[in-house]
């Protein structure tokens, strides 16, 4: 059974991770990337662009659920549950890759110069899940 199951729980998690993050320190270093990555979720479907070119005015990056109107400098496609399973430090990014979990598109060497700056997520995430109340979803 997957681990979400509407693109809304997605939404709440995974794209709330990325929001929440925007106020830890990690946020700086993503928006020092200067990058946009689109994340192409399956099972259920549902879409996530982090935006650091664009940035609101007095934010580290953007969030965007769903389509957006510009090209992704990368665009990485996964199940929701690797995804969910990656944030929680427990899949390795370029073994997925290797492996066919995870597809990428656009200069992967961006996403794997981006991998020591969110690390800090892998401890983000099962905390902010513990947050919004989805403690069943750290295991």
């Amino acid at each position: 059974m997957a681990v979400f199951k509407d693109a809304s729980e997605v939404y709440q998690c995974i794209g709330g991770l990325f929001r929440r993050a925007m106020t830890d320190p990690l946020a700086e270093k993503v928006a020092a990337s200067k990058i946009s990555v689109q994340f192409n979720y399956s099972d259920p479907d549902a879409s996530i662009t982090v935006d650091a070119k664009n940035p609101p005015q007095g934010q580290p990056y953007a969030v965007h659920e769903g389509e957006v109107s510009f090209k992704p400098d990368v665009v990485m496609s996964m199940k929701a549950d690797v995804a969910h399973q990656f944030w929680l430090g427990k899949v390795n990014l370029v073994a997925a890759l290797a492996k066919g979990q995870m597809k990428a598109v656009g200069p992967i060497q961006n996403i794997i110069k981006l991998i020591p700056v969110i690390k800090p997520a892998f401890e983000l995430y099962p905390e902010y899940l513990k947050e919004i109340g989805r403690s069943d979803l750290v295991q």
